[in-house]
């Protein structure tokens, strides 16, 4: 499942990560879930 690959639950974050945070509005028919997983995997880049 593609969301499924960018989120780990059990992630313990550092003092040296960097928190970002996107507002997403799916196109028609996307799931809201598979929107976000695209914009975190573009991001992660």
């Amino acid at each position: 499942d593609y969301k499924l690959t960018y989120y780990t639950p059990e992630y313990e974050t550092k003092d040296t990560d960097i928190l970002a945070a996107f507002r997403v509005t799916p196109q028609p028919g996307v799931p809201p879930e598979e929107a976000g997983a695209a914009v975190s995997a573009e991001s992660s880049t």
